[in-house]
């Protein structure tokens, strides 16, 4: 939530410094762009997370996850256009309403993998047989729990498996504004910093096995996210430029997949941040200094 706080105030302070800067005004109104790139998710909040359905209601406390990116030395998997959606990536694309600002619809791919085998607490209960058809569950997660005395260790075979790694997607539509930090003399080149802010539905891929049954869900609408984020755009080309920013948001699920079962789903609230570097092209009018 800091952070969220933090990136709103720059965005405040972005537009009165441009605004004390006519003489670094410029006009990208009428400005189309699109970009691609790639993102690592370093900050995943520790997420309680809410598993229900017949014959059980239970709640872990303080889950820990992770992003899985894909390793830079499989550097086929970015340079192939077949797999280009394999990785962390981050695709939009955007309209400049006006000459600072612009609107943007785009698809965050991150992902988000609970760490297996750590111990949670757990409160709620959970019966000998659960679910429709019926599963039985192991004699060691059966009962009634409480968050001050019972733990559970998190066994992806017995217990609980999950992970949103296909991905968890943020589906967003962004305003944001973009304003002048450098221009070189030839006016070829340029560099902007930016501030926005975001929101959208989550759209992820689970894959959860929860007391040893689930699977790969179908992508879904499961919830809601907010964001707001901070970058630089650097303008190398008339057509190409490159942008990096740092993203923090706040994400809510409630309608996550588990067995399979009509009947059975989970709940998680998630905070997270990214970091991504995109190249874009940008077509219609371009920037004209005044």
């Amino acid at each position: 939530m800091k952070n969220l706080i933090f990136t709103f105030f720059l965005l405040v302070l972005t537009v009165k410094v441009s605004q004390a800067q006519e003489k670094e005004s410029y006009s990208r109104k009428g400005e189309y762009f699109v970009y691609w790139g790639y993102n690592r998710s370093f900050s995943y909040s520790e997420s309680d997370i809410r598993f229900r359905g017949i014959g059980y209601d239970f709640t872990l406390y303080k889950a820990v996850a992770a992003d899985a990116p894909t390793p830079i030395q499989d550097i086929g998997t970015y340079l192939n256009p077949g797999l280009l959606s394999i990785p962390q990536f981050n695709f939009r694309a955007g309209y400049f309403f006006n000459d600072h600002w612009c609107l943007s619809l785009g698809w965050d791919h991150m992902k988000y993998v609970v760490q297996d085998w750590q111990k949670v607490a757990i409160s709620g209960h959970i019966s000998p047989q659960v679910s429709d058809p019926a599963i039985t569950v192991d004699p060691k997660y059966v009962g009634d729990f409480t968050k001050e005395a019972n733990t559970v260790v998190l066994d992806p075979d017995h217990f609980l498996h999950l992970e949103h790694t296909d991905g968890f997607n943020y589906a967003a539509l962004e305003l944001d504004r973009y304003d002048r930090l450098w221009t070189a003399k030839n006016k070829k080149l340029s560099l902007d910093w930016l501030a926005g802010m975001g929101a959208g539905a989550m759209v992820p891929r689970s894959d959860v096995h929860l007391f040893g049954v689930g699977a790969n869900h179908f992508w879904n609408v499961s919830g809601y996210g907010f964001s707001a984020k901070a970058g630089l755009r650097f303008d190398f080309s008339k057509r190409l430029f490159f942008q990096t920013d740092v993203k923090y948001g706040f994400s809510r699920l409630n309608n996550i997949p588990t067995t399979g079962r009509d009947t059975d789903y989970a709940q998680q609230s998630i905070w997270w941040g990214e970091f991504y570097g995109v190249l874009g092209y940008k077509f219609g009018r371009h920037r004209k200094n005044k």
